[in-house]
Formats: structure tokens, sequence, C-alpha cells
């Protein structure tokens, strides 16, 4: 059975009049001993005539501890309250045979307006404590914020690093395996072209056999040609050619010994010419030699006088050759004005001619009788 017990107007310790409604749900024990009670107490009576009993009681229990309670103690615990009456009454409706399964406030309110004033104040303080709370909240969430952001940038200052970190250490490790795979390459490589050149290799010293077997063949061949052409050429022209070589040559000694023979009778001639004349030279000189030895042994003798003779007989020859120049000429004029004085002119260069004389020789011809008589 539902029940809806309800007190109006019951005052509180305070002395605040409240109306106060509830909910119980109740039942009939089956217990034998306790279905006897309720027998006893309800037998012949309407469900009606049973709800007013039991609500009855219920709401004396209620309307006794709300004369204990404050409002706020019983506006603000509910839940506790309603335990306490529950409590309370269950003792007293178990003797009729009945459990109250449960009982809870539905509501509680006055008619002062002392809950709405409790409510306000209560929602003043709600609120300032809310306003508080929000700004502490605000401030511990700034704060957290700020917390949250130095710890997301130390975090993200570490990620960073770390991601550095292993960004560098991953850039080492691919230099590192980059160098490695690089030699590996390189050593691949220059194994490959070691091996390629040693192939080459080989294959270059089977060509060079090949060309030297080659080279042999064809020099046998040019061997073979050579003697060919050869006997060919001793047949055609060789033969021959000694022949006539042999005829030039016989020829160009022949001609040789011609020439070396004239040559031999040539100079042979001119030795002997030489000789001859070498021989004359020599006589004409010793005849020379003697002539003047013996003229000097005459000038030794005569002295002044053999030397005025040699003078004398030089005179000749070099007016001779001093009038050479005037062969050519066919006539001399001498202009003079004075007929007298062309004589005298040459009267002058005869009696200079001593003192020409005595300076190219030395002989003083104006001591010599003969010049007197020229």
């Amino acid at each position: 059975m539902t029940l809806q017990p309800k007190c109006e107007d019951v005052e509180t310790a305070e002395g605040v009049a409240i109306t106060v409604t509830g909910v119980a749900q109740v039942k009939v024990m089956t217990d034998n001993e306790l279905l006897g009670y309720a027998c006893e107490q309800f037998l012949g009576k309407t469900v009606a005539e049973i709800k007013s009993v039991i609500l009855q009681t219920l709401e004396g229990h209620l309307r006794s501890i709300l004369g204990t309670l404050t409002v706020e103690q019983i506006y603000q615990d509910r839940d506790q309250f309603a335990k306490l009456v529950r409590e309370v009454a269950a003792p007293d409706v178990g003797r009729m045979g009945i459990e109250i399964l449960s009982f809870t406030i539905k509501d509680v309110y006055d008619k002062v307006d002392y809950l709405s004033s409790l409510g306000k104040s209560q929602t003043a303080a709600v609120q300032r404590d809310a306003d508080i709370g929000v700004a502490e909240a605000e401030r511990d969430a700034g704060i957290r914020e700020a917390e949250c952001k130095k710890e997301m940038m130390d975090v993200k200052f570490q990620a960073d690093t770390r991601m550095a970190d292993s960004k560098r250490e991953l850039e080492m490790q691919k230099a590192a395996f980059n160098q490695e795979v690089n030699t590996k390459k390189a050593e691949a490589q220059l194994a490959y072209e070691l091996q390629a050149a040693k192939e080459q290799q080989k294959i270059r010293l089977e060509e060079i056999e090949i060309e030297v077997v080659q080279r042999k063949k064809q020099i046998t061949i040019e061997e073979k040609e050579i003697l060919r052409t050869d006997k060919e050429l001793i047949a055609t022209v060789r033969r021959p050619a000694e022949a006539e070589a042999y005829k030039m040559q016989q020829l160009a000694e022949a001609q040789k010994i011609k020439k070396v023979l004239t040559a031999q009778a040539e100079a042979e001639k001119i030795k002997r010419i030489g000789e001859a004349e070498a021989g004359s030279i020599e006589a004409v000189g010793k005849a020379e030699a003697e002539k003047m030895r013996l003229k000097a042994e005459a000038y030794q003798q005569y002295g002044e006088a053999a030397k005025t003779a040699l003078v004398l007989e030089a005179l000749p020859k070099i007016a001779e050759q001093v009038a050479a120049p005037l062969r050519r000429t066919n006539e001399i004029v001498i202009l003079s004005g004075d007929g007298g004085r062309v004589t005298g002119e040459v009267n002058r260069l005869l009696a200079e001619l001593p003192v020409s004389v005595n300076a190219l020789t030395g002989v003083d011809l104006s001591k010599v009788n003969t010049w007197s008589k020229i």
C-alpha cells in the first residue's frame, strides 16, 4: 500500500510552522505471528480504514519528530529526517503486523516564506561562494593553465629536444649507413673494375697472342713473298743490273784510273816545271846575289863615287816613271806674259832637282862633276 502522510503547520524546534508531505510504502507481514497481529488489528476493516490507521500512526510520529528538528535540518537533510521517521514509526506499525518498506519526504514548505528567505540567504551565500569559487577556479584555472602551458612548453621543448636528438641520431645513423653503403659500393665498384681490368687484360693478352700468331704467319708469308720477289728480282732485275753495274763500275774505274794517271802526269809536269823554275830562279837569284855582292864590294871600294854612279843609273828610270803620265799628253802650254819668264821657270825647276834627289837618296848632286856637265 502507498500512503502519503502530511503534517500541516507543525512547529519545529525553532517555532517555525512548516508543512511536510511524505510517501510511505507498507505491506502486511507474512510471518505467522506478525500475520496474527495484523488479523487482530484489521480483520473486518476495509482497506481505506486500514490505510487510515497506518497513516495516522505515521503522521503522529512525523509530527513528533518535526518538533525536535530545525527547519534547516529538515530541509537540508531530508534523507536523514526520513530515516529517523522510519526508525521511530517502524516498531509501532510492526506491532500491528505492518512493515514499512520505504519512507521519503516529498515536500517541505511554509506559509511565512521562511524557507524562501532561508533559500535566498543560502542562495546568496551559495552565489557568493559560487562567485568566489568561480574566481578562485578561474584563478586556479589561469595558474593551472599557465602551469599547463609551461609544462606543455617544457614537454614540447623536451619533445623537440628528443626529436632533434632522435633526428640527429637518425641523420648520424643514416650518414654512417650511407658511408658504409658507399664504402661497400666503392669496394664493390673497385672490385668490379679490378676484375674487369683483369678480364680485359686476359682478353688483351689473348688478343696479343692471336696478333702474334697472325703476325708470325704474316711474317712467314712476307718472308716467302720476299724470297719469291727476291728470286724474281734476281732473275729479272738484279742480274742485269749487276751486269750493268759491273760494266759501269769498270768504266768508272777506268775513267778514275785515267784521271789519276792524267793528274799524276800533270802533277809530275808541274813538279818538273816548278823544279826547273825553282832552279832557274835559284840560278838567277845566285847571279843577282853575286852581282849585288860584287856591286857592294865595288861600292865598298869606290865609296861615294859608286853611290853617285848608282843614283845616276837610277835617274833615267825615275825620270821614266815621272814622265809616264805625260806620255798621254799631247801638249803642255805654259802661260806667261813674259817670254823670258818661261826660261826662268825651267831653270828654277832644274835648280831644285838636286835638292829633291838629295832629299830622296841622300846624294848631293851639286858635288858631282857630271851634274854640272848636265
